[in-house]
């Protein structure tokens, strides 16, 4: 089948995201020493709120980047909200204290966007304008 590679490869981006972003919100939430505490997000004033928002996300990346290795069709669907939702929750932390690993994220989070799309696209799951 046509972008089967594309879909495998936005899946295991997905993955690696989902994986990073459960991290670094467990940290977040723990009280580690990644983060400054001089650190002000758009959306929480705690850290811990910007940490539990981050699991979330990351959890909602995981589970899309399994249904796409397991070929199902509502792996594009949450695929494609995973990832606009993990592009924008990047770009709200850009202003944080790691601002080019969220620059790096949103970049991933696009390429992974671009692919899936372009797979639906392809599929006929997406109607064209």
């Amino acid at each position: 089948m046509r972008g089967t590679g594309r879909v495998m490869f936005a899946a295991i981006l997905l993955l690696i995201a989902g994986t990073l972003n459960i991290i670094y919100g467990i940290a977040a939430v723990s009280n580690a020493h990644f983060y400054t505490d001089s650190t002000r997000y758009v959306f929480a004033n705690h850290l811990h709120t910007w940490g539990w928002i981050t699991i979330i996300i990351g959890a909602i990346q995981l589970t899309g980047g399994l249904s796409l290795l397991g070929g199902g069709g509502y792996g594009i669907f949450i695929g494609i909200a995973a990832a606009t939702i993990g592009a924008i929750e990047s770009l709200l932390a850009v202003g944080g204290a790691y601002p080019f690993w969220s620059l790096g994220v949103f970049a991933i989070c696009l390429w992974v966007l671009w692919g899936l799309v372009q797979f639906a696209s392809d599929q006929g799951q997406v109607a064209s304008g």
